[in-house]
């Protein structure tokens, strides 16, 4: 008799129900041309026995194998692999245990994005040290769900929460062109509004619309590096540009323009990530003034506009007079919470239709009642009052986070306090290499520069508790590096 108990697999610990573990195996062993057509299959009494199983579970992966035309069954006669099913070439059953078809790698051609090999586990550590996120525990989280619920239960709100999601609904994108033009001096409309996941979407549909092999793109350096490989994967030109503590270079940009074709230049204005730098004034004038001379866009990323400590914050390059040469992007991930994937941009009408069109193919909307929920917050005027509150308290996170660094950490570390933002740059001193801390289990840095030998410290999302225990880790770090320095 053919030993079926050595083609059918069973893993007890698996979370796959063992009555389709069991046609799964005949399944492939039908595949593996190890079963034939109209081969006959042991009873469910006899293959129960010999796998050591209840019968009832046999009896229930013959009717999946059934009910999936693998086997037919006669009651009471016996049971066959359907004759209906091609012929497949035997392999030997015993010869190898059949492999799970997603255990492969995929052969056939296709386009590699990251050529770094990650590995898929992620474990979590005790310590984040995140590159300026903001604190969820102090976001009206709570009342946005409240209104989100409330929107799931009314016949008129369930209708406009399903109109216009592609571009964003019309509510959320109404209440976005009062608030922009109050707190940032933006003057648009409601057509030049898009609703995207997050500025990240933002930026890589203003790229896939703007560049191309034969275009040039100007970002600083450092920069976002997200932001560089979605540049770079339109196959553009990618030319880094100096930063200093006044911002991106003009100058340089100005010497390039001279000499060749520039299609874009994305800038980070208010609080440069990764170095937390504010663009100075001139230079935005001056930026505005190449953009129109020599044709190109400003790709504007305002991710944190809204923290500002020591004055009033510089209003957006996308403020001033640009004849419809900037895309602004925006997200409100940083003013409530990382994992509310709202964001958006503004360009002309006629660059957000394209933009729209080109959304819908990856994305056919958003969610319509966070949207409107979002709406009802901003028209209630609590994302100002939670801003107005979150900045007072920003404020003594990045002062006290000040105090600490200064009288822990001043041997081994510089830094200039930023203006404003969610993060302070920390550079790190030579005789300590950045990897040294990406080494350290129980710790985990975001954003880590290891050529300029040093990463962000976001304080926002932090209390003076946590921030002080992130601050005496680093501490002992560095003292048990310099330890072992000396013995060495």
């Amino acid at each position: 008799m053919f030993p079926f108990e050595h083609i059918i697999t069973i893993d007890r610990a698996s979370k796959l129900p063992i009555y389709r573990q069991i046609a799964f195996s005949i399944i492939n062993a039908i595949r593996n041309g190890v079963l034939k057509a109209g081969a006959r299959l042991p009873g469910t009494r006899d293959l129960s026995k010999s796998l050591g199983i209840h019968r009832k579970t046999v009896i229930a992966a013959y009717e999946e194998l059934n009910a999936q035309d693998w086997v037919i069954i006669i009651p009471r006669k016996y049971i066959m692999v359907s004759d209906r099913i091609p012929i497949f070439n035997p392999n030997k059953w015993n010869i190898v245990k059949a492999q799970p078809s997603y255990d492969n790698v995929f052969n056939l051609p296709f386009r590699i994005i990251d050529h770094e090999i990650k590995d898929n586990v992620i474990a979590i550590p005790d310590l984040i040290i995140d590159d300026g996120h903001p604190d969820v525990r102090l976001s009206p989280i709570d009342e946005l769900l409240k209104t989100y619920r409330s929107y799931t239960s009314k016949r008129h709100t369930i209708k406009n929460a399903c109109i216009g999601t592609e571009q964003g609904t019309l509510p959320l994108r109404q209440e976005l062109v009062q608030y922009l033009s109050e707190t940032r001096g933006i003057n648009s409309k409601v057509d030049n509004l898009l609703i995207t996941h997050g500025a990240q979407m933002s930026i890589y549909l203003s790229a896939q619309l703007l560049l191309n092999s034969e275009s040039c793109i100007l970002v600083g350096k450092p920069n976002y590096p997200i932001a560089n490989k979605t540049f770079e994967e339109t196959g553009a030109e990618l030319i880094e540009i100096p930063v200093d503590e006044n911002g991106i270079d003009t100058v340089a940009i100005e010497e390039i323009c001279r000499k060749k074709k520039i299609n874009a230049v994305y800038v980070i204005p208010h609080h440069h990530y990764p170095t937390t730098v504010t663009l100075s004034v001139d230079r935005r004038i001056k930026l505005l003034e190449l953009s129109h001379q020599y044709s190109f866009a400003i790709i504007e990323d305002d991710y944190d506009y809204d923290y500002h400590y020591t004055s009033s914050p510089y209003l957006p390059v996308a403020s001033g007079n640009h004849n419809g040469n900037v895309i602004y992007i925006g997200s409100f991930s940083k003013m409530l919470d990382p994992s509310l994937r709202i964001g958006f941009m503004i360009a002309p009408e006629n660059f957000i239709i394209q933009c729209t069109a080109l959304r819908k193919m990856i994305d056919v909307g958003g969610d319509g009642y966070m949207q409107n929920a979002l709406a009802y917050l901003i028209k209630e005027n609590e994302l100002k009052r939670h801003l107005k509150k979150a900045k007072k308290i920003y404020l003594h996170r990045r002062g006290y986070l000040d105090h600490l660094l200064k009288n822990r950490l001043s041997k081994y570390i510089s830094y200039s306090l930023p203006s404003g933002g969610m993060a302070i740059w920390i550079k790190v001193s030579p005789e300590y290499p950045i990897s040294n801390l990406m080494k350290v289990p129980q710790l985990k840095i975001i954003r880590i520069d290891e050529k300029l030998n040093a990463f962000r410290f976001g304080f926002a999302s932090k209390d003076e508790k946590e921030l002080e225990e992130i601050v005496d880790t680093l501490r002992t770090i560095f003292e048990n590096l310099t330890v072992k320095s000396k013995i060495t």
